[in-house]
């Protein structure tokens, strides 16, 4: 498996962590090892400009996936290392277990995941808890 890691915060290496994590996710969901995914770690500006471009929504969000259309990629799965940051103490959980759901949420998204209903929602979100739980990284 190829899995890309590319921090443009200047911020500490989250690439080992990363990876782990996703290793543990792709064996889960039975993925090819071909497959590669690309895991962008970005700035609430950048991530604002592409919210608005791809998305028209003028505002951050934490997560975005671009799936690809390639054969031998999963896509693109861009974080705002910043937004993570603030939800991880909003949400009175560790940064790590924040970082490794946003990453595992774009990974499942990238698999043609959705949650653009309740029982879309449902199988996603327990797969998510499911790969999260096995990396003990509990709420």
């Amino acid at each position: 498996m190829k899995i890309n890691v590319i921090n443009q915060c200047n911020e500490e290496n989250h690439g080992p962590f990363i990876q782990k994590i996703l290793k543990k996710a792709y064996k889960m969901m039975g993925v090819k090892k071909k497959l590669a995914l690309n895991v962008i770690l970005v700035t609430n500006d950048y991530m604002r400009e592409l919210n608005k471009t791809y998305r028209g929504r003028d505002a951050v969000t934490d997560v975005l996936t671009f799936p690809s259309e390639l054969k031998d990629e999963l896509g693109d799965v861009f974080i705002a290392l910043h937004v993570a940051y603030e939800q991880s103490r909003g949400y009175g959980h560790t940064f790590k277990r924040e970082l490794g759901f946003l990453v595992v949420h774009g990974f499942l998204h990238a698999l043609g995941y959705d949650h653009d209903s309740e029982e879309k929602e449902h199988v996603m979100f327990n797969l998510q808890e499911k790969i999260l739980n096995k990396m003990k990284l509990y709420r």
